[in-house]
């Protein structure tokens, strides 16, 4: 069979740039190893019949903010796009039994903060207006090509319209550490303790540089528009897609390993795959996979691409995360309040302090002490994930080792992630009960992912890197994945990159599949 372009890998980044590049009259077919399309983006019954649980990726608001959705909108939602907002978006819980949260009425988070400093309030209300000026250039900065005449006139019409000043004080926030960021706008440690939280869904505890941009924008997101998750479940966006892309035309494959990407003369020419089909790709590969797999088993080394192929055996993983699914009797009883149970997320990460004792001690391959969670409700916001009056909790456990060297707390011996991932589960689970007492009693089933287990299940996830790569400067901005090869092109002509180790990085965006077909066939 001969396409236009040939994309391996259902992930929404895939998905995107094939359904892009379908709509401007391009041939396209997709090749999925998987059963299902969706990558990190899946929605199952991992515990009990009528419990769906969003096995990697929750929050779809970046998707429901992107370019490619919004150009696309009309089309998904014919397919049965479906979002559910949270007017409660995320809380941070602390050690003396009190919460801190984010609401999409300014009014109700300020007077929260306003209870613990009254100038933090006015902060906070400050950050969301400067944020809606700042908002309309740092989003066209991340939906433009790194580098790009696009991204250089962003700036060029930023500089216009704000000056100088707001330049360098832009370049300090993406260069800021959290701690310095919010150090200089706020003083109660609570608040800064909610914000900073949202570092570590990335790979930045507070004193990373680099690592305030992302607090900062999903705080203000959040206030200003709210959180949306799936409704139904996460891959209703992979539904959608899948849909969009069939009628268009596109071939959609699944269970269809890709044994190598064939390459005649220095091009990509297409794909054979593991059964020995080949399709032909007459203009384009698209590799929604991590470049270590693309240049480490998919295509052949060569002398020539002696640099290039060293600096992406060299790319640089975030920290392991683990998943624990847990089918519920009823809701959590948070000890901080009854209105806990109304909020999409709660972060039991209580201070900075172990903020930056959890990254530390998973950089030097010990299971945590106490790891961060991301403890997610959606059945608070979406009731139709799980049978009437149950519930269905969605834990992401920040930050691990890929590898076990050792144990923190000297209790788990085992070091491999199959031996040690339900004891670390009731490390979990202690803590979890520690903030929400009894929640022990109301778990019906769970199912435990660690970080082995997530890269089995999804081999771009290496050592359960939910990022696919650092987001550290180092592998940021121009930088990703490799240097001179940001604008998802290779060394071998024809051959193209796009997911979540490149540019703009990880998340729900679809942001690097759609750039990347807009440039291909605009």
């Amino acid at each position: 069979m001969s396409y236009d372009a040939v994309v391996i890998g259902a992930g929404h980044n895939g998905l995107a740039a094939a359904i892009r590049l379908a709509e401007k009259g391009w041939s396209v077919a997709v090749v999925e190893g998987k059963e299902t399309a969706g990558g990190a983006v899946k929605t199952q019954e991992l515990t009990l019949p009528g419990f769906r649980h969003d096995l990697c990726a929750m929050n779809l608001s970046m998707f429901a903010g992107s370019g490619f959705f919004a150009a696309h909108k009309q089309a998904l939602l014919d397919q049965g796009l479906g979002f559910m907002p949270a007017q409660n978006c995320f809380a941070s819980v602390f050690r003396d039994g009190t919460y801190l949260g984010v609401s999409t009425s300014l009014d109700k988070t300020a007077a929260g903060i306003a209870a613990l400093s009254p100038a933090d309030a006015q902060a906070w209300r400050d950050l969301v207006q400067r944020f809606g000026l700042d908002a309309p250039h740092i989003f066209a900065l991340l939906g433009s090509p790194m580098p790009s005449i696009a991204a250089a006139k962003v700036v060029w019409n930023a500089w216009r319209q704000r000056g100088t000043a707001w330049l360098f004080e832009t370049l300090r926030l993406y260069l800021a550490s959290p701690r310095d960021f919010l150090d200089a706008r706020f003083t109660h440690r609570k608040v800064k303790t909610m914000m900073a939280a949202w570092g570590l869904h990335l790979d930045f505890p507070p004193d990373v540089g680099g690592g305030a941009l992302f607090p900062y924008l999903e705080c203000m997101v959040n206030q200003t528009f709210g959180m949306v998750i799936g409704k139904g479940g996460a891959d209703t966006i992979v539904n959608a897609m899948t849909g969009a892309l069939k009628t268009r035309g596109a071939a959609l494959i699944l269970a269809a390993p890709v044994a190598r990407i064939d390459v005649t003369s220095g091009r990509a020419t297409g794909v054979t795959l593991a059964d020995g089909r080949r399709l032909e790709a007459r203009r384009a590969v698209i590799a929604n996979v991590h470049p270590k797999l693309v240049f480490g088993s998919l295509v052949a080394s060569d002398p020539s691409r002696r640099t290039f192929e060293h600096n992406v055996s060299a790319i640089r993983a975030g920290p392991g995360t683990m998943m624990i699914h847990l089918a519920l009797d009823a809701s959590p009883d948070w000890s901080a309040g009854a209105a806990l149970k109304d909020f999409a997320y709660v972060h039991v990460a209580p201070d900075l302090e172990m903020m930056s004792r959890v990254y530390s001690e998973a950089s030097d391959g010990l299971l945590p002490i106490e790891p961060a969670l991301v403890v997610g409700q959606p059945t608070a916001i979406d009731p139709s994930r799980a049978p009437e009056g149950k519930h269905v909790l969605w834990v992401q456990v920040r930050v691990l080792p890929a590898e076990i060297r050792g144990d923190a707390k000297g209790e788990i011996v085992a070091t491999n992630w199959d031996d040690a991932k339900e004891a670390y589960a009731e490390r979990v689970l202690d803590i979890l009960e520690r903030y929400a007492p009894g929640v022990r009693r109301l778990v019906l089933a769970r199912s435990v992912w660690s970080p082995l287990d997530l890269e089995r299940e999804n081999p771009n996830l290496i050592g359960g890197d939910n990022l696919s790569g650092s987001h550290h400067l180092d592998q940021n901005f121009f930088l990703r994945p490799v240097a001179g090869h940001s604008r998802y092109n290779t060394p071998v002509k024809g051959l193209y990159l796009c997911g979540a180790s490149t540019w703009p990085g990880a998340g729900t965006g679809a942001g690097s599949g759609f750039m990347l077909a807009k440039m291909l066939a605009g």
